[in-house]
């Protein structure tokens, strides 16, 4: 069986996941071939392993214009029911107004030139990540092709407007839809008629845990704390009220400092609240980095922090706790399915950042409670999480073949 893998970017810094699930699955045997709707930049293709999957993967663009008249006179002479049939579905698979509508052209156009690589490379299976815009893409080419179709859902993003609203229709479509959390799928069930409930399943993202850096240790007491966030620099991803928290828990007597990894419109936003606390001292953004140097910060971070108002079930998360750093995240979402409280790691309330401060504070004066919540974060990790047992589930569904 040949199985297609399509993204709206691939590969990008943010969905190493994908990467790793897709080699996992290889490996035990599979003919995974990747496709992606654009092009990564240049900055986002950094590790050698990323160049590689770039090299290797299929891009609906850049395309000219003449191609892509070509190819759709072509599909339609050779099925031009299907061509019609896919057209209308493009026009009612959609939300209302004039911006979707137009949306609606592009994303049939896509699905059409995909289509004709499909099929010419006589792919069985295609199988996206995401329920967004790759998802109406996939959607449209699948139906064209009369081709098994497949989701896997992540963070809120696929429920909120707009993919929420379609996604009762994708699940339909679809053979199967992996859910990378119990609360992904209660989501999903809340927004599918509950004939479409049997379809949906949870398959978690997962780490390779053989070939992860060594951590450093935690430092003595006396040392500075270094807290490591990586993170799009984003409004939902609380960035600001992060800054808010550090700045109190270092008024407390707290001996931080912070190290931001992530890019984002949120950048000069966060760069002013940084200089209304007084922290350029204490707080340092570094920007995009690739998976190795993103490793090589969590081998020297105390403490990794999330502050976000909403997530699914953050993989830069389990891979803090992979690599043995204790974390600190908000209670939202998926994260309590990783993280039980005092255990394997701290909670707070979202957006309560008097309580992250206590958490910061509490974590930083306390290297003994560092290494006991990392060790146990780190057996929770390896328990669920390995990527060769997280695959097992949609592995299965592939190898079922009639679904």
């Amino acid at each position: 069986m040949r199985i297609a893998y399509l993204i709206s970017q691939y590969p990008a810094a943010s969905h190493t996941f994908i990467r790793r699930e897709i080699v996992a699955l290889r490996q035990r045997g599979l003919d995974i071939q990747t496709f992606s709707v654009r092009r990564p930049l240049p900055e986002e293709i950094m590790a050698p392993v990323d160049r590689q999957e770039f090299e290797n993967t299929w891009y609906v663009f850049p395309i000219s214009p003449i191609a892509v008249l070509q190819s759709h006179l072509i599909s339609f002479i050779q099925a031009p029911l299907s061509y019609l049939r896919t057209l209308v579905l493009a026009f009612r698979h959609r939300v209302p107004g004039l911006r979707a509508l137009f949306y609606a052209i592009f994303y049939f156009a896509e699905a059409i030139l995909l289509a004709q690589e499909l099929k010419r490379r006589h792919i069985d299976h295609l199988h996206n990540h995401f329920a967004q815009a790759g998802a109406i893409v996939g959607l449209l080419a699948s139906h064209f092709l009369k081709l098994k179709w497949s989701l896997t859902l992540h963070g809120l993003s696929d429920f909120d407007y707009e993919a929420g609203q379609l996604l009762n229709q994708k699940i339909a479509a679809a053979q199967f839809v992996a859910c990378v959390s119990h609360f992904g799928r209660a989501q999903a069930m809340r927004l599918a008629n509950p004939i479409y409930w049997p379809k949906l399943f949870v398959s978690r993202c997962g780490i390779d845990m053989e070939n992860l850096p060594v951590h450093l240790g935690q430092k003595t007491q006396e040392d500075q704390v270094r807290v490591l966030c990586v993170s799009r620099l984003a409004t939902e991803k609380g960035l600001l009220g992060l800054i808010d928290a550090l700045a109190m828990a270092i008024k407390r007597g707290a001996n931080l400092e912070l190290r931001l990894i992530g890019e984002g419109s949120e950048r000069t936003h966060i760069e002013q609240r940084i200089q209304e606390q007084g922290l350029q001292q204490r707080c340092l953004l570094l920007g995009r980095a690739s998976e190795p140097e993103v490793f090589k910060e969590f081998t020297r971070a105390d403490i990794f922090v999330l502050a976000s108002f909403m997530e699914g079930l953050p993989v830069v998360l389990i891979e803090a706790l992979a690599l043995g750093v204790p974390v600190i995240a908000p209670s939202v979402a998926g994260i309590p399915e990783l993280i039980e409280s005092g255990q394997s790691g701290l909670l707070f309330s979202p957006a309560n950042w008097e309580e992250l401060a206590e958490r910061l504070v509490q974590l930083s004066d306390d290297s003994q409670m560092r290494i006991r919540l990392a060790t146990e974060g780190q057996r929770r990790v390896k328990s669920e999480f390995n990527i060769h047992h997280a695959i097992e589930p949609l592995l299965a569904k592939f190898l079922a073949g009639n679904f």
